[in-house]
């Protein structure tokens, strides 16, 4: 249960420690200043209940939560009588636990809300939160996800409502360096480090000076540089290839890969000790498929961008093309969404983005033509509820009642129109 619920209230945007025993929570509590803990009553090495009793002997605890079993109630009960704030019984639901651990916050612990710059989906807004919260500390950020599906743009966002804002936002494609010059392009080189050195050359970790240096794919370092990049995140030294001066790194590693880190540093084919120190606060990005709330805003944004590039005299996307948008699976992400919408801009004939500018090859490998991209009116009528349900609830932060109201139908219709459409709500 630990993992699950340490990456619940991650996702909720609160900075989670982990101690998995009494011992790692004794040497926490000592140094560490948690808002609230969150504490079972059987622990593997200890009881919790001793934990507490002990810790609070000698300071002023913050709020606890106690997990228990329900054979386990009267000791939760008198460690309420000893201190304790509140304890909850298992099995539970996870929104009632949250409801408990937001109870438990100091006033203004919790006053950091996601503003919409990362899109409109509630995975993409908890994202957005945690990212504000962790904004201004310096411990590297791992960001997982598959390829484009937005890791950089979440890197930028993130240096961006940093306090480092005004300094440099490096970022590096580990993939995309040649193999013989990393380390130069890394490092930097003194001149005569090597043939055809003529100039010194600072590298991505001098360039990047107190800002944000940003390594995407880092799982396609060589071993070799793996070792190099984590004395350059543990020691906060480098040295120039060539060079004997130790220069000091001020900057704040972000990382992101689409690959398994946890499973490549088990194999062997990524070092262990790298990506425990990489992966300090790790974010997941989900695909664009599994957060279809993002793609009529992405739509909007990148057909505004494009249209004025090439000011043409496009009015906008037709709601057909939205539709058909909406039904696709984008295996190549945001950054498929880009290329397609940028590539409808400049071909489209029309004052509107039509299915067939959006997707060409999907008209054209049904052998139809453009006027079999439309689909049935049962089938339009059912998308177009669905994104008008969307977008109400998604007005009302999830509130079915609310929505109904904003929708003009009762409560009892929407959720029978939500459990037709397979929409979810609160």
């Amino acid at each position: 249960m630990g993992e699950s619920l340490w990456q619940t209230l991650r996702l909720e945007g609160a900075i989670v420690n982990w101690w998995r025993n009494g011992s790692e929570a004794r040497i926490g509590l000592a140094t560490e200043q948690p808002d609230a803990v969150i504490c079972d009553i059987r622990l593997p090495d200890a009881s919790g209940g001793d934990l507490f009793v002990e810790v609070s002997k000698d300071r002023t605890l913050p709020p606890f939560l106690f997990i228990t079993g329900y054979g386990q109630i009267e000791d939760a009960v008198h460690l309420l009588r000893a201190g304790a704030c509140d304890y909850i019984t298992k099995p539970f639901d996870i929104d009632n636990f949250l409801d408990r651990v937001r109870a438990l916050m100091p006033q203004g612990s919790n006053e950091i809300d996601a503003q919409g710059a990362l899109g409109r989906s509630s995975a993409m807004q908890r994202i957005e939160t945690l990212l504000r919260r962790v904004a201004n500390l310096p411990s590297p950020v791992l960001l997982a996800g598959p390829t484009g599906c937005g890791k950089e743009v979440a890197a930028a966002f993130l240096h961006s409502v940093s306090d480092r804002c005004s300094e440099p936002f490096v970022a590096v494609n580990c993939a995309a360096l040649p193999s013989d010059l990393m380390e130069s392009e890394l490092f930097g080189h003194e001149r005569g480090a090597f043939t055809g050195a003529h100039a010194l050359h600072k590298g991505f970790a001098e360039r990047a000076q107190s800002g944000i240096l940003f390594l995407d794919e880092i799982g396609e370092l060589p071993l070799r540089l793996q070792a190099k990049l984590l004395r350059l995140i543990e020691g906060r030294t480098f040295t120039r290839l060539g060079g004997e001066r130790q220069l000091p790194f001020q900057a704040r590693i972000v990382c992101a890969s689409n690959r398994d880190l946890a499973k490549a540093s088990a194999s062997g084919e990524f070092r262990d000790d790298l990506y425990h120190r990489i992966n300090t606060i790790e974010i997941a990005i989900p695909p664009l498929k599994s957060r279809r709330e993002d793609i009529e805003g992405l739509l909007a944004l990148f057909f505004d961008g494009f249209s004025e590039q090439h000011a043409n005299n496009l009015r906008g996307i037709a709601s057909t093309t939205v539709d058909m948008a909406l039904d696709h699976d984008w295996p190549g992400n945001v950054r498929e969404l880009r290329n397609r919408v940028e590539r409808a801009v400049a071909l489209a004939s029309g004052e509107w983005v039509m299915p067939w500018d959006l997707f060409p090859d999907r008209v054209a490998s049904s052998g139809s033509d453009a006027g079999e991209a439309f689909a049935k009116l049962a089938d339009v009528r059912a998308r177009a509820e669905r994104r008008q349900i969307e977008r109400a609830l998604f007005q009302t932060d999830g509130g079915v009642t609310e929505a109904a109201e904003l929708l003009g139908v009762s409560r009892t219709t929407l959720w029978e129109k939500m459990k037709r459409l397979d929409i979810n709500g609160q």
